[in-house]
């Protein structure tokens, strides 16, 4: 393969990012270094130039997103094209991955991973162009653009090369990190693995096999074989998820031979780069290949996550179901406030002095360890809690123990007894006022931002915040609360009754759908919103009005509201238009379904349907009013968004705003000057933590205690340490964060 200004195969010596881009860089550079890199070849930036020519991309239009498609759908020009094929048919034109590589791309400050197209199985001249033009335009998208917005990176001078390389026929393929993605930790390295492609695994779409690797022996410390329910395997039209075969689920990706030869080659990539790294790797056979490599990113600290309340912590940490309601790496302004709601939402699930909530990697995690330990001093047994919890932690590995909370019962209920009470008197109180606010606050909260907007003096927006934003937090807090706990255990125990007469897929059927408007749950209540725009029914006020609080990621007051953007719904509306989806449809299959189910109940089961049908009753409106309820939270974050926006303005901070927490906030608004270091130090972090490595939905976090709490007097004893189990120090979910600490105790992560 001959080297071109237009193409140039990785075994070429020079290794220029700014001809080749970040992962063509680091490929040409593992690959002159004898290590074991797909053969290839890089479409090369001057490649990109040539394809675009004179034209300025800003004047093709204003949306990143129209410049994407304009770049995706656009011919290249045939002398490059024949060049790149030309390329191609040297390297045998075989099946071949097309990956995006970025001039920034893959460095130190920014990893750029996920921003990118990839291609796999490309086979054929057509297909191959169509996969280099694809890449191209990813470069362009909102989502790109938006990344290189936090990473104060540039769009002038980016330009994208693409690598082309020959797809390795994986048998398995992961991630591997030569430091731990949290504390930075090189003393093992760990190894991600799965079936086939190796896209599920990258993604985070399963749990994978776990190895732990000793850096300094390059010996096998720990490992544990996940259930692998899916993989990425290649099909005649590219690639697809398929379900792994019954006799792989549970059978190791890899063996513990391999791991450590795959561990050793981590090892000495991190040797050439000097600094730990990440890297995706794939096996066929007994091969190993390297198909990316790149530093882990930690924003010019020692750690990735400086924001971890698990430190010092010995627990069980799971981001099952809240990680669904906040997916994302939290803002500290939003955080703040996050946690304020969780104090009233959840003012139960912590014990005073335990964290029953925290983030790992930035973000949002339960404390199980702390939420065990309370239902431990009620009497119940872990078996109990297990089941009863599994609907809303999701399912606990057998294999997974829960690491005791160091506190004895009579601490934990002499601790907990004055907050449970308070609770339930603020509950009864509340549950009676709740379809009064329900109907009342999406007015109160449009009147509320209509205030904020008014206010001109920072001393007075302040003031606002004490007697009436804060007041609105914790009262919406306080519903939510109120909503929740009116059912008791009725939620968790009809679910599992069912499930116990009719299986999951009849139970799901009948419960789907019973807690919203109309019969919908809120998965529908936006469909069935924009049909009613499409149909006239409503106006496009009258929809922003309902539903212009909700989005993804609805936490994060840094993201702009649905409401806000007015091209927002003209999308949606679009979209629902294009995919056929029909809200009325979906909501008929759904009532079908569920008449079937309660047919085959009542049929083998009579006397359980009638008792059944009652409880179904009273879980749909409790579950109406818990969705309800959830609903005006989001909303009050749009009241809070626009407090925070407000602030920005009046004190000409701006959108660095976010990056304070809102005892900050006012206190700049108060007049105290503003201190450039305290969010200066924090950007860097936020813009690092979203690419870091993805964690596992459940978390073990052990380090040794440390007695906690005075003597006489102290709600509790003196600890011990816990006897760890073997089965659990050799757990490879385990991560150690460091030694010493204090038990599961609140500290502010901030100050080390």
């Amino acid at each position: 393969m001959i080297t071109t200004a237009w193409t140039r195969p990785l075994t070429s010596s020079n290794g220029d990012a700014r001809l080749l881009g970040g992962k063509g860089e680091s490929l040409a550079r593992l690959t002159a270094a004898g290590l074991p890199v797909p053969e290839g070849f890089c479409v090369t930036t001057a490649a990109y130039a040539a394809y675009l020519g004179e034209r300025d991309l800003r004047t093709v239009s204003d949306d990143p997103d129209d410049i994407a498609r304009w770049l995706a759908e656009r011919p290249i020009p045939a002398k490059l094209a024949r060049e790149i094929l030309t390329a191609y048919a040297d390297l045998g034109a075989p099946a071949v991955a097309v990956r995006s590589s970025a001039t920034a791309e893959d460095s130190s400050a920014a990893s750029f991973a996920g921003q990118l197209d990839s291609v796999l199985n490309v086979s054929g001249a057509d297909a191959l162009l169509a996969a280099v033009r694809r890449c191209w335009a990813s470069l362009w998208t909102a989502r790109a653009v938006a990344y290189r917005t936090r990473h104060d990176v540039t769009d002038d001078g980016m330009a994208a090369a693409v690598v082309v390389q020959r797809l390795v026929l994986a048998d398995a393929a992961g991630i591997m990190f030569t430091a731990d993605p949290l504390t930075g930790a090189t003393d093992t390295v760990q190894i991600n693995a799965g079936w086939g492609l190796g896209d599920a695994v990258v993604s985070g779409e399963i749990t994978p096999d776990m190895f732990r690797v000793d850096a300094a022996t390059a010996r096998v410390v720990a490992r544990t074989v996940a259930d692998k329910s899916s993989m990425t395997v290649r099909t005649p039209t590219g690639t697809a998820d398929r379900p792994v075969p019954l006799r792989l689920r549970r059978r190791p990706s890899l063996t513990d031979h391999q791991a450590e030869r795959l561990a050793r080659i981590g090892l000495d990539i991190a040797a050439l780069y000097r600094t730990p790294v990440d890297v995706e790797w794939c096996r066929t056979g007994d091969e190993l290949f390297v198909v990316q490599a790149r530093p882990i990113t930690t924003g010019g600290g020692p750690a990735v996550d400086p924001w971890n309340d698990s430190r010092g912590t010995y627990a069980l940490w799971t981001s099952t179901n809240v990680g669904e309601a906040i997916p994302e790496v939290l803002t500290p302004a939003a955080w703040s406030l996050v946690r304020i709601f969780l104090a009233g939402a959840m003012a139960t699930s912590s014990i005073p002095g335990y964290l029953g909530y925290g983030r790992l990697g930035g973000r949002l995690y339960l404390n199980l360890t702390v939420m065990y330990g309370l239902a431990r001093a009620l009497g119940m047994s872990e078996r109990k809690v297990r089941a009863l919890t599994e609907d809303v932690f999701g399912r606990i590995p057998d294999d997974v123990p829960v690491p005791p909370l160091a506190a004895s019962r009579l601490g934990v209920i002499r601790a907990t007894t004055p907050v449970a009470l308070e609770v339930l008197r603020r509950a009864r109180r509340d549950i009676k006022r709740l379809p009064a606010f329900l109907a009342e606050h999406p007015t109160a909260c449009t009147r509320l931002r209509a205030v904020i907007a008014r206010v001109d003096d920072p001393a007075e927006l302040a003031r606002l915040w004490q007697e009436e934003v804060r007041p609105g937090l914790d009262d919406v807090s306080w519903m939510l609360s109120a909503a929740t706990r009116s059912s008791g255990r009725s939620l968790v125990t009809t679910q599992q009754r069912l499930r116990t007469l009719v299986g999951d897929a009849d139970a799901n059927a009948i419960l789907t759908g019973l807690g919203g408007p109309g019969g919908d749950l809120a998965s529908l209540d936006l469909m069935r919103g924009l049909a009613e725009v499409a149909a006239g029914a409503i106006t496009r006020d009258e929809f922003n009005q309902s539903y212009g609080h909700r989005g993804p990621n609805e936490f994060e007051i840094a993201t702009p509201r649905s409401g806000e953007d007015p091209r927002w719904l003209d999308d949606q509306l679009a979209q629902q238009s294009a995919s056929g989806a029909d809200y009325r449809a979906r909501l008929a299959s759904q009532q079908r379904a569920r008449q079937a189910a309660w047919a085959r109940l009542r049929q083998t089961h009579p006397g359980e349907a009638a008792r059944m049908q009652r409880r179904g009753a009273r879980w749909s409106q409790i579950a109406r009013n818990r969705e309800s309820a959830r609903s005006e939270v989001v909303r009050y974050f749009w009241v809070l968004r626009a407090f925070a926006q407000r602030a920005g303005e009046l004190t000409g901070i701006g959108d660095d705003v976010f990056f304070l927490d809102i005892e900050q906030i006012t206190a700049v608004l108060d007049g105290t000057p503003v201190d450039r270091a305290a969010f200066g130090g924090r950007a860097p972090r936020l813009r690092v933590l979203p690419g870091a490595a993805q964690l596992p939905t459940v978390d073990r976090r052990p380090v040794r205690p440390v007695p906690v709490g005075g003597r006489s007097g102290s709600p509790h004893r003196r600890l011990r340490r816990p006897h760890v189990p073997r089965r659990m120090r050799s757990h490879p979910r385990v991560s150690r964060l460091g030694r010493g600490g204090r038990g599961n105790r609140a500290r502010d992560p901030e100050r080390g």
